[in-house]
Protein backbone atom coordinates (compact mmCIF):
# COMPACT_ATOMS: atom_id res chain seq x y z
CA UNK A 1 0.00 0.00 0.00
CA UNK A 2 1.41 3.41 -0.99
CA UNK A 3 -0.77 5.63 0.74
CA UNK A 4 1.58 7.99 2.98
CA UNK A 5 1.14 9.36 6.53
CA UNK A 6 3.54 12.57 6.82
CA UNK A 7 3.48 13.55 10.75
CA UNK A 8 5.08 17.27 10.59
CA UNK A 9 6.55 18.74 13.71
CA UNK A 10 5.49 21.98 13.69
CA UNK A 11 7.02 22.93 16.50
CA UNK A 12 5.03 20.38 18.63
CA UNK A 13 6.75 17.98 20.98
CA UNK A 14 5.13 14.42 20.13
CA UNK A 15 6.04 11.52 21.96
CA UNK A 16 7.43 8.27 20.29
CA UNK A 17 4.46 6.53 21.52
CA UNK A 18 1.73 8.76 19.89
CA UNK A 19 3.51 8.82 16.64
CA UNK A 20 4.01 4.82 17.28
CA UNK A 21 -0.21 4.63 17.85
CA UNK A 22 -0.47 6.73 14.45
CA UNK A 23 1.18 4.38 12.53
CA UNK A 24 -0.19 0.98 14.48
CA UNK A 25 -3.40 2.82 12.80
CA UNK A 26 -1.91 3.11 9.78
CA UNK A 27 -0.74 -0.43 9.56
CA UNK A 28 -4.00 -1.69 10.84
CA UNK A 29 -5.88 -0.12 7.57
CA UNK A 30 -4.14 -3.69 6.01
CA UNK A 31 -6.20 -5.82 8.30
CA UNK A 32 -9.38 -3.55 8.17
CA UNK A 33 -9.30 -3.14 4.36
CA UNK A 34 -10.25 -7.09 4.15
CA UNK A 35 -13.39 -6.52 6.54
CA UNK A 36 -16.44 -6.23 4.01
CA UNK A 37 -18.63 -2.85 4.99
CA UNK A 38 -21.57 -3.39 3.00
CA UNK A 39 -22.66 0.40 2.79
CA UNK A 40 -19.06 1.20 1.42
CA UNK A 41 -19.58 -1.37 -1.35
CA UNK A 42 -22.61 -0.18 -1.95
CA UNK A 43 -21.42 3.02 -2.42
CA UNK A 44 -18.55 1.71 -5.05
CA UNK A 45 -21.02 -0.30 -6.99
CA UNK A 46 -23.44 2.58 -7.50
CA UNK A 47 -20.82 5.40 -8.58
CA UNK A 48 -19.25 2.57 -10.57
CA UNK A 49 -22.56 1.31 -12.24
CA UNK A 50 -25.45 3.84 -12.13
CA UNK A 51 -23.23 7.00 -12.10
CA UNK A 52 -24.92 10.45 -13.06
CA UNK A 53 -22.08 12.29 -13.52
CA UNK A 54 -22.28 12.49 -17.81
CA UNK A 55 -25.68 13.66 -17.80
CA UNK A 56 -25.41 16.34 -14.99
CA UNK A 57 -22.10 17.47 -16.58
CA UNK A 58 -24.17 18.59 -19.89
CA UNK A 59 -26.91 19.93 -18.17
CA UNK A 60 -24.92 22.08 -15.62
CA UNK A 61 -21.69 23.33 -18.26
CA UNK A 62 -23.27 23.05 -21.93
CA UNK A 63 -27.06 23.57 -21.45
CA UNK A 64 -26.96 26.19 -18.54
CA UNK A 65 -22.92 27.49 -18.95
CA UNK A 66 -20.89 29.54 -16.85
CA UNK A 67 -22.25 30.95 -13.25
CA UNK A 68 -21.50 34.45 -13.05
CA UNK A 69 -22.49 36.05 -9.79
CA UNK A 70 -25.56 37.99 -10.31
CA UNK A 71 -26.15 36.31 -13.65
CA UNK A 72 -29.49 34.98 -14.91
CA UNK A 73 -27.29 31.90 -15.18
CA UNK A 74 -26.10 31.11 -11.73
CA UNK A 75 -30.14 31.55 -10.61
CA UNK A 76 -30.96 28.73 -12.85
CA UNK A 77 -28.23 26.50 -12.35
CA UNK A 78 -29.51 26.76 -8.32
CA UNK A 79 -32.84 26.11 -9.74
CA UNK A 80 -31.63 23.45 -11.54
CA UNK A 81 -29.78 21.84 -8.49
CA UNK A 82 -32.49 21.93 -6.15
CA UNK A 83 -34.38 20.02 -8.83
CA UNK A 84 -32.26 17.43 -8.81
CA UNK A 85 -31.55 16.71 -5.06
CA UNK A 86 -35.73 16.78 -4.80
CA UNK A 87 -36.05 14.19 -7.58
CA UNK A 88 -33.16 12.05 -5.69
CA UNK A 89 -35.63 12.76 -2.57
CA UNK A 90 -33.05 15.29 -0.98
CA UNK A 91 -34.26 18.48 0.79
CA UNK A 92 -33.03 20.94 -0.99
CA UNK A 93 -33.05 25.47 -0.12
CA UNK A 94 -31.89 28.80 -1.73
CA UNK A 95 -30.10 30.87 1.28
CA UNK A 96 -29.92 34.52 0.42
CA UNK A 97 -27.16 36.07 2.22
CA UNK A 98 -26.40 39.44 -0.16
CA UNK A 99 -26.89 41.57 -3.30
CA UNK A 100 -24.87 41.64 -6.38
CA UNK A 101 -24.86 43.41 -9.88
CA UNK A 102 -26.73 41.97 -11.97
CA UNK A 103 -25.34 41.75 -15.67
CA UNK A 104 -26.21 39.17 -18.62
CA UNK A 105 -23.59 38.53 -21.08
CA UNK A 106 -24.43 38.99 -24.96
CA UNK A 107 -22.60 38.21 -27.99
CA UNK A 108 -18.95 39.37 -28.61
CA UNK A 109 -17.84 40.13 -31.71
CA UNK A 110 -14.73 41.80 -32.56
CA UNK A 111 -13.29 42.34 -36.05
CA UNK A 112 -10.08 44.42 -37.56
CA UNK A 113 -11.55 45.98 -40.42
CA UNK A 114 -8.19 47.56 -41.46
CA UNK A 115 -5.60 47.80 -43.11
CA UNK A 116 -7.60 44.21 -44.13
CA UNK A 117 -10.62 42.59 -42.81
CA UNK A 118 -10.51 39.55 -40.38
CA UNK A 119 -12.31 38.29 -37.26
CA UNK A 120 -10.92 38.01 -33.86
CA UNK A 121 -10.84 35.57 -31.16
CA UNK A 122 -12.06 37.92 -28.54
CA UNK A 123 -14.91 38.43 -25.69
CA UNK A 124 -15.61 41.04 -23.48
CA UNK A 125 -14.89 40.74 -20.05
CA UNK A 126 -17.43 40.44 -17.01
CA UNK A 127 -19.37 43.20 -16.25
CA UNK A 128 -18.13 45.12 -19.26
CA UNK A 129 -20.80 47.71 -20.47
CA UNK A 130 -22.61 46.90 -23.62
CA UNK A 131 -22.35 48.68 -26.84
CA UNK A 132 -25.04 49.75 -29.12
CA UNK A 133 -26.19 47.83 -31.60
CA UNK A 134 -23.93 48.44 -34.41
CA UNK A 135 -21.11 48.01 -32.38
CA UNK A 136 -18.47 50.69 -32.30
CA UNK A 137 -15.70 50.83 -35.02
CA UNK A 138 -12.34 53.04 -33.79
CA UNK A 139 -8.57 52.92 -34.73
CA UNK A 140 -6.51 51.34 -31.97
CA UNK A 141 -3.82 53.38 -30.19
CA UNK A 142 -0.71 52.04 -27.79
CA UNK A 143 -0.57 53.10 -23.80
CA UNK A 144 2.13 55.12 -24.02
CA UNK A 145 5.54 55.12 -22.38
CA UNK A 146 5.37 58.12 -20.27
CA UNK A 147 7.70 59.86 -18.34
CA UNK A 148 5.72 60.22 -15.10
CA UNK A 149 1.82 60.70 -14.04
CA UNK A 150 2.17 64.55 -15.42
CA UNK A 151 3.33 63.29 -18.90
CA UNK A 152 0.52 60.88 -18.81
CA UNK A 153 -2.07 63.06 -18.21
CA UNK A 154 -0.75 65.50 -20.90
CA UNK A 155 -0.50 62.40 -23.24
CA UNK A 156 -4.15 61.44 -22.32
CA UNK A 157 -6.43 63.41 -24.51
CA UNK A 158 -4.83 61.78 -27.64
CA UNK A 159 -6.97 58.72 -26.42
CA UNK A 160 -10.45 60.52 -27.21
CA UNK A 161 -12.24 57.97 -29.66
CA UNK A 162 -9.88 55.42 -29.38
CA UNK A 163 -9.67 51.67 -28.74
CA UNK A 164 -6.83 51.57 -26.08
CA UNK A 165 -4.11 48.50 -26.06
CA UNK A 166 -3.06 48.18 -22.02
CA UNK A 167 -1.64 44.61 -22.95
CA UNK A 168 2.22 43.81 -23.17
CA UNK A 169 2.61 42.58 -26.39
CA UNK A 170 3.99 39.01 -25.45
CA UNK A 171 7.36 37.93 -27.28
CA UNK A 172 6.07 34.28 -28.09
CA UNK A 173 2.88 32.39 -27.63
CA UNK A 174 4.51 29.18 -27.08
CA UNK A 175 4.18 28.07 -23.40
CA UNK A 176 7.72 27.40 -21.66
CA UNK A 177 7.08 23.15 -22.35
CA UNK A 178 7.41 23.65 -26.22
CA UNK A 179 10.59 25.83 -25.54
CA UNK A 180 12.33 23.82 -23.54
CA UNK A 181 11.73 20.64 -25.87
CA UNK A 182 12.70 22.02 -29.09
CA UNK A 183 14.63 25.25 -28.23
CA UNK A 184 18.43 25.05 -27.92
CA UNK A 185 19.08 26.03 -23.90
CA UNK A 186 21.01 29.13 -25.78
CA UNK A 187 17.65 30.38 -27.19
CA UNK A 188 15.52 29.27 -24.82
CA UNK A 189 17.36 31.38 -21.76
CA UNK A 190 17.71 34.49 -24.35
CA UNK A 191 13.71 34.20 -24.67
CA UNK A 192 13.58 33.80 -21.26
CA UNK A 193 15.51 36.44 -20.10
CA UNK A 194 13.73 39.49 -23.05
CA UNK A 195 10.47 38.80 -22.02
CA UNK A 196 11.30 39.03 -18.19
CA UNK A 197 12.87 42.69 -19.11
CA UNK A 198 10.09 42.98 -21.53
CA UNK A 199 7.19 42.50 -18.89
CA UNK A 200 9.28 44.66 -15.85
CA UNK A 201 9.17 47.66 -18.30
CA UNK A 202 5.31 47.01 -19.03
CA UNK A 203 4.95 47.12 -15.49
CA UNK A 204 6.78 50.58 -14.83
CA UNK A 205 4.51 51.31 -17.86
CA UNK A 206 1.64 51.16 -16.45
CA UNK A 207 3.01 52.34 -13.07
CA UNK A 208 4.41 55.75 -14.31
CA UNK A 209 0.82 56.65 -15.34
CA UNK A 210 0.27 57.11 -11.31
CA UNK A 211 -2.37 54.39 -11.90
CA UNK A 212 -2.94 50.66 -11.13
CA UNK A 213 -4.34 47.63 -13.48
CA UNK A 214 -7.82 48.54 -11.84
CA UNK A 215 -7.60 52.28 -12.24
CA UNK A 216 -6.60 52.57 -15.39
CA UNK A 217 -9.51 51.50 -17.56
CA UNK A 218 -11.65 54.02 -15.73
CA UNK A 219 -9.19 57.23 -16.40
CA UNK A 220 -9.06 55.68 -20.10
CA UNK A 221 -12.95 55.89 -19.86
CA UNK A 222 -13.25 59.75 -18.47
CA UNK A 223 -10.87 60.85 -21.24
CA UNK A 224 -12.94 59.58 -24.29
CA UNK A 225 -11.51 56.56 -25.04
CA UNK A 226 -13.87 54.52 -27.39
CA UNK A 227 -12.98 51.17 -25.48
CA UNK A 228 -10.24 49.59 -23.76
CA UNK A 229 -8.60 45.96 -25.12
CA UNK A 230 -5.96 43.86 -23.06
CA UNK A 231 -4.91 40.52 -23.38
CA UNK A 232 -4.73 38.36 -20.18
CA UNK A 233 -2.47 35.22 -21.60
CA UNK A 234 -2.58 32.21 -19.61
CA UNK A 235 0.51 30.95 -20.82
CA UNK A 236 -0.33 28.33 -22.74
CA UNK A 237 -1.45 27.87 -26.43
CA UNK A 238 -4.71 28.94 -26.80
CA UNK A 239 -5.63 30.51 -23.64
CA UNK A 240 -6.60 33.62 -22.27
CA UNK A 241 -7.91 34.48 -18.66
CA UNK A 242 -10.87 36.61 -18.60
CA UNK A 243 -11.86 38.34 -15.35
CA UNK A 244 -13.67 41.87 -14.26
CA UNK A 245 -14.20 44.62 -16.42
CA UNK A 246 -13.90 48.20 -14.31
CA UNK A 247 -15.56 50.49 -17.38
CA UNK A 248 -18.91 51.31 -16.48
CA UNK A 249 -19.69 53.23 -20.03
CA UNK A 250 -17.14 52.00 -22.80
CA UNK A 251 -16.79 48.05 -23.41
CA UNK A 252 -13.71 46.28 -22.30
CA UNK A 253 -12.70 43.50 -24.65
CA UNK A 254 -9.93 40.58 -24.07
CA UNK A 255 -8.59 39.57 -27.47
CA UNK A 256 -6.29 36.03 -27.72
CA UNK A 257 -2.65 36.66 -28.09
CA UNK A 258 -2.25 36.24 -31.31
CA UNK A 259 -5.19 38.32 -32.76
CA UNK A 260 -3.39 41.08 -30.08
CA UNK A 261 -0.17 40.69 -30.94
CA UNK A 262 -1.25 41.61 -34.44
CA UNK A 263 -3.09 44.59 -33.64
CA UNK A 264 0.13 45.60 -31.07
CA UNK A 265 2.42 45.15 -34.15
CA UNK A 266 0.60 47.28 -36.75
CA UNK A 267 -0.76 49.83 -34.37
CA UNK A 268 2.71 50.39 -33.70
CA UNK A 269 4.16 50.15 -37.01
CA UNK A 270 1.80 53.07 -37.92
CA UNK A 271 -0.58 51.33 -40.05
CA UNK A 272 -3.66 52.69 -38.09
CA UNK A 273 -5.69 49.70 -37.41
CA UNK A 274 -9.27 49.79 -37.10
CA UNK A 275 -11.57 47.27 -35.14
CA UNK A 276 -15.07 47.12 -34.74
CA UNK A 277 -16.27 45.95 -31.21
CA UNK A 278 -20.02 44.60 -30.74
CA UNK A 279 -20.28 43.90 -27.18
CA UNK A 280 -24.11 43.08 -26.36
CA UNK A 281 -24.29 42.91 -22.18
CA UNK A 282 -27.77 43.76 -20.19
CA UNK A 283 -27.84 45.08 -16.98
CA UNK A 284 -30.45 43.68 -15.07
CA UNK A 285 -30.19 45.47 -11.63
CA UNK A 286 -29.79 44.41 -8.22
CA UNK A 287 -29.86 40.49 -7.83
CA UNK A 288 -29.70 38.44 -5.06
CA UNK A 289 -26.43 36.48 -3.62
CA UNK A 290 -27.38 33.11 -2.50
CA UNK A 291 -26.02 29.65 -1.42
CA UNK A 292 -27.75 26.45 -2.79
CA UNK A 293 -28.00 24.16 0.45
CA UNK A 294 -29.49 20.48 0.36
CA UNK A 295 -29.80 18.22 3.38
CA UNK A 296 -29.88 14.73 4.34
CA UNK A 297 -30.76 14.63 8.06
CA UNK A 298 -29.17 12.76 10.91
CA UNK A 299 -31.63 10.00 13.08
CA UNK A 300 -29.25 9.80 16.24
CA UNK A 301 -26.90 13.58 16.04
CA UNK A 302 -29.02 15.58 13.78
CA UNK A 303 -27.65 18.81 15.12
CA UNK A 304 -24.26 17.41 14.31
CA UNK A 305 -23.18 17.84 10.56
CA UNK A 306 -20.58 16.66 7.97
CA UNK A 307 -20.50 19.22 5.28
CA UNK A 308 -19.75 18.74 1.78
CA UNK A 309 -18.64 22.07 0.09
CA UNK A 310 -17.89 23.50 -3.64
CA UNK A 311 -18.25 26.84 -4.57
CA UNK A 312 -21.24 27.31 -7.59
CA UNK A 313 -19.81 30.46 -9.01
CA UNK A 314 -17.77 30.78 -11.53
CA UNK A 315 -16.17 33.24 -13.99
CA UNK A 316 -17.90 32.99 -17.68
CA UNK A 317 -15.26 33.08 -20.29
CA UNK A 318 -15.66 28.94 -20.68
CA UNK A 319 -18.12 27.20 -18.80
CA UNK A 320 -17.14 26.69 -15.31
CA UNK A 321 -15.84 23.39 -16.34
CA UNK A 322 -13.31 22.65 -13.53
CA UNK A 323 -13.62 25.46 -11.51
CA UNK A 324 -15.88 24.79 -10.33
CA UNK A 325 -18.23 22.57 -12.24
CA UNK A 326 -16.26 19.46 -11.30
CA UNK A 327 -16.47 19.76 -7.18
CA UNK A 328 -20.18 20.64 -7.91
CA UNK A 329 -20.60 17.25 -9.69
CA UNK A 330 -18.69 15.58 -6.87
CA UNK A 331 -20.99 16.72 -4.38
CA UNK A 332 -23.95 16.24 -5.89
CA UNK A 333 -22.89 12.92 -6.83
CA UNK A 334 -21.89 12.29 -3.24
CA UNK A 335 -25.05 13.19 -2.00
CA UNK A 336 -26.89 11.30 -4.56
CA UNK A 337 -25.04 8.39 -3.68
CA UNK A 338 -25.22 8.78 0.16
CA UNK A 339 -29.23 9.46 0.16
CA UNK A 340 -30.01 5.95 -1.93
CA UNK A 341 -27.33 3.65 0.10
CA UNK A 342 -27.19 5.54 3.68
CA UNK A 343 -30.64 7.62 3.84
CA UNK A 344 -30.56 7.60 7.82
CA UNK A 345 -27.44 8.61 8.42
CA UNK A 346 -26.93 9.43 12.10
CA UNK A 347 -25.45 13.17 11.63
CA UNK A 348 -27.18 15.29 9.30
CA UNK A 349 -25.03 15.29 5.93
CA UNK A 350 -25.03 18.68 4.66
CA UNK A 351 -23.87 20.35 1.32
CA UNK A 352 -23.10 23.79 0.59
CA UNK A 353 -22.77 25.43 -3.21
CA UNK A 354 -21.48 28.48 -2.52
CA UNK A 355 -22.12 31.35 -4.63
CA UNK A 356 -19.43 34.21 -5.24
CA UNK A 357 -16.24 32.04 -4.28
CA UNK A 358 -14.46 33.86 -6.93
CA UNK A 359 -15.01 37.26 -5.25
CA UNK A 360 -13.41 36.83 -2.08
CA UNK A 361 -15.21 33.40 -0.77
CA UNK A 362 -18.46 35.55 0.49
CA UNK A 363 -20.68 32.39 0.29
CA UNK A 364 -18.96 30.55 2.24
CA UNK A 365 -18.09 33.53 4.83
CA UNK A 366 -21.82 34.68 5.06
CA UNK A 367 -22.45 31.24 6.03
CA UNK A 368 -19.90 30.45 8.67
CA UNK A 369 -21.34 33.96 10.09
CA UNK A 370 -25.11 33.24 9.50
CA UNK A 371 -25.02 29.72 10.96
CA UNK A 372 -22.88 29.57 14.20
CA UNK A 373 -24.91 26.29 15.53
CA UNK A 374 -23.60 24.35 12.28
CA UNK A 375 -19.71 25.66 12.46
CA UNK A 376 -19.95 24.44 16.24
CA UNK A 377 -21.46 21.75 15.64
CA UNK A 378 -19.06 20.77 12.70
CA UNK A 379 -18.35 17.01 12.26
CA UNK A 380 -15.82 17.67 9.29
CA UNK A 381 -16.31 19.51 6.13
CA UNK A 382 -14.79 18.32 2.74
CA UNK A 383 -14.46 20.85 0.02
CA UNK A 384 -13.08 20.01 -3.22
CA UNK A 385 -12.10 22.88 -6.15
CA UNK A 386 -8.92 23.11 -7.44
CA UNK A 387 -9.63 21.44 -10.68
CA UNK A 388 -10.96 17.88 -12.40
CA UNK A 389 -8.07 15.47 -11.19
CA UNK A 390 -8.34 12.66 -8.92
CA UNK A 391 -7.61 13.50 -4.96
CA UNK A 392 -4.05 13.51 -4.44
CA UNK A 393 -3.13 15.32 -1.18
CA UNK A 394 -5.47 16.02 2.15
CA UNK A 395 -3.54 18.22 4.93
CA UNK A 396 -4.71 17.96 8.55
CA UNK A 397 -4.74 22.26 8.30
CA UNK A 398 -3.57 22.56 11.37
CA UNK A 399 -6.18 20.40 13.60
CA UNK A 400 -3.87 18.36 16.18
CA UNK A 401 -5.71 15.22 15.97
CA UNK A 402 -6.88 15.60 12.27
CA UNK A 403 -4.26 12.74 11.62
CA UNK A 404 -6.65 10.00 13.99
CA UNK A 405 -9.96 10.62 12.71
CA UNK A 406 -8.77 11.35 8.91
CA UNK A 407 -6.98 8.34 8.54
CA UNK A 408 -9.43 6.30 10.24
CA UNK A 409 -12.20 7.34 8.33
CA UNK A 410 -9.56 6.64 5.30
CA UNK A 411 -9.45 3.21 6.02
CA UNK A 412 -12.41 1.53 4.17
CA UNK A 413 -11.24 4.04 0.64
CA UNK A 414 -10.37 1.51 -1.91
CA UNK A 415 -6.56 1.14 -2.15
CA UNK A 416 -6.66 2.08 -5.80
CA UNK A 417 -8.06 5.74 -4.80
CA UNK A 418 -6.37 6.27 -1.75
CA UNK A 419 -2.54 4.88 -2.54
CA UNK A 420 -2.18 8.16 -4.38
CA UNK A 421 -3.27 10.35 -1.61
CA UNK A 422 -0.48 11.99 0.63
CA UNK A 423 -1.78 13.53 3.99
CA UNK A 424 0.17 15.70 5.41
CA UNK A 425 -0.36 16.47 9.21
CA UNK A 426 -0.63 18.45 11.47
CA UNK A 427 -0.54 20.53 8.29
CA UNK A 428 -1.10 24.18 8.41
CA UNK A 429 -4.41 26.57 8.57
CA UNK A 430 -5.61 27.54 4.61
CA UNK A 431 -6.05 31.24 5.14
CA UNK A 432 -7.83 31.63 1.78
CA UNK A 433 -7.94 29.95 -1.71
CA UNK A 434 -10.87 28.80 -1.25
CA UNK A 435 -14.21 28.28 0.94
CA UNK A 436 -12.93 25.63 3.40
CA UNK A 437 -10.85 28.74 4.72
CA UNK A 438 -13.58 30.38 5.71
CA UNK A 439 -14.47 27.58 8.07
CA UNK A 440 -11.01 26.72 9.74
CA UNK A 441 -10.70 30.62 10.49
CA UNK A 442 -13.94 30.08 13.09
CA UNK A 443 -11.84 26.89 13.93
CA UNK A 444 -13.97 24.39 12.87
CA UNK A 445 -12.48 21.52 10.99
CA UNK A 446 -12.39 21.75 7.57
CA UNK A 447 -10.67 20.24 4.93
CA UNK A 448 -9.52 20.44 1.40
CA UNK A 449 -9.53 16.90 -1.14
CA UNK A 450 -6.87 18.77 -3.38
CA UNK A 451 -6.02 17.24 -6.96
CA UNK A 452 -3.47 17.09 -9.28
CA UNK A 453 -3.28 19.71 -11.75
CA UNK A 454 -4.13 18.39 -15.31
CA UNK A 455 -2.65 21.70 -16.26
CA UNK A 456 -5.36 23.17 -13.84
CA UNK A 457 -3.46 26.84 -13.48
CA UNK A 458 -2.60 26.97 -17.02
CA UNK A 459 -5.38 25.65 -19.30
CA UNK A 460 -8.50 25.80 -17.34
CA UNK A 461 -8.65 27.96 -14.26
CA UNK A 462 -10.28 31.30 -14.68
CA UNK A 463 -9.73 30.86 -18.72
CA UNK A 464 -11.71 30.88 -21.96
CA UNK A 465 -11.29 26.98 -22.35
CA UNK A 466 -12.64 25.82 -19.03
CA UNK A 467 -15.44 23.59 -20.50
CA UNK A 468 -16.92 20.27 -20.94
CA UNK A 469 -14.42 18.40 -22.83
CA UNK A 470 -11.34 18.84 -19.92
CA UNK A 471 -13.27 16.75 -17.53
CA UNK A 472 -11.81 13.55 -16.87
CA UNK A 473 -14.66 11.90 -15.62
CA UNK A 474 -12.95 8.36 -14.09
CA UNK A 475 -11.30 11.26 -11.87
CA UNK A 476 -14.32 12.70 -10.96
CA UNK A 477 -15.55 9.57 -10.26
CA UNK A 478 -13.12 8.82 -7.91
CA UNK A 479 -13.56 11.54 -5.77
CA UNK A 480 -17.55 10.90 -5.43
CA UNK A 481 -16.72 7.95 -3.80
CA UNK A 482 -13.86 9.27 -1.86
CA UNK A 483 -16.37 11.95 -0.92
CA UNK A 484 -19.46 9.43 -0.26
CA UNK A 485 -17.15 6.92 1.97
CA UNK A 486 -15.19 10.24 3.72
CA UNK A 487 -18.92 11.16 4.83
CA UNK A 488 -20.26 8.16 5.76
CA UNK A 489 -17.16 7.65 8.32
CA UNK A 490 -17.19 10.67 9.72
CA UNK A 491 -21.51 10.69 10.09
CA UNK A 492 -20.66 6.89 11.52
CA UNK A 493 -17.79 8.15 14.06
CA UNK A 494 -18.93 7.40 17.94
CA UNK A 495 -16.57 10.55 18.28
CA UNK A 496 -17.02 14.30 17.96
CA UNK A 497 -14.05 15.29 16.06
CA UNK A 498 -11.47 17.33 18.39
CA UNK A 499 -10.37 21.15 17.56
CA UNK A 500 -7.58 21.30 19.28
CA UNK A 501 -4.95 23.63 17.23
CA UNK A 502 -1.44 22.95 16.80
CA UNK A 503 1.50 25.06 17.76
CA UNK A 504 2.07 27.08 14.08
CA UNK A 505 5.48 27.04 12.77
CA UNK A 506 8.25 30.05 13.02
CA UNK A 507 7.72 32.35 9.76
CA UNK A 508 10.69 31.94 7.83
CA UNK A 509 10.72 36.04 6.64
CA UNK A 510 9.20 37.77 10.21
CA UNK A 511 10.79 34.92 12.53
CA UNK A 512 7.42 35.28 14.42
CA UNK A 513 4.98 32.22 14.62
CA UNK A 514 2.24 31.91 12.15
CA UNK A 515 -1.11 33.29 13.27
CA UNK A 516 -4.35 31.43 12.97
CA UNK A 517 -6.42 33.17 10.30
CA UNK A 518 -9.19 35.25 11.67
CA UNK A 519 -12.32 34.77 10.62
CA UNK A 520 -13.86 37.20 8.09
CA UNK A 521 -17.42 38.89 6.70
CA UNK A 522 -18.06 38.32 3.65
CA UNK A 523 -18.87 41.39 1.22
CA UNK A 524 -22.64 41.41 0.70
CA UNK A 525 -23.32 43.67 -2.13
CA UNK A 526 -21.00 43.46 -4.19
CA UNK A 527 -20.46 45.73 -8.28
CA UNK A 528 -22.74 48.09 -6.52
CA UNK A 529 -22.04 52.02 -6.25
Amino acid sequence: MKYKLHLINNGLTRSFSGVLVAGLLLSSSLVSAQVKNPVVDSIIKEATENSQLEPMAHELLDVIGPRLVGSPQMLQASDWAIEKYKGWGIAARRENWGEWRGWQRGVSHIDMVHPRVKSLEGMQLAWSPGTKSKGVTAETIILDDVADSVAFLKWLPSVKGKFVLISMNQPTGRPDYNWQEFATKESFEKMKTERTAQTEAWRQRIAKTGHTARTLPVALEKAGAAGVVMSNWSSGFGVNKIFSAYTKKIPAVDIALEDYGMLYRLTQSGHKPKISVRADAKETGVAKAFNTIAEIKGTEKPNEYVLLSAHFDSWDGGSGATDNGTGTLVMMEAMRILKKVYPNPKRTILVGHWGSEEQGLNGSRAFVEDHPEIVQNLQALFNQDNGTGRVANISGQGFLHAYDYINRWLLPVPSSIKESIQTTFPGTPGGGGSDHASFVAAGAPAFSLSSLSWSYGTYTWHTNRDTYDKVVFDDVRSNAILTAILAYMASEDPAKTPREKSVLPVNARTGEPMKWPEQRSPTRKGGLD
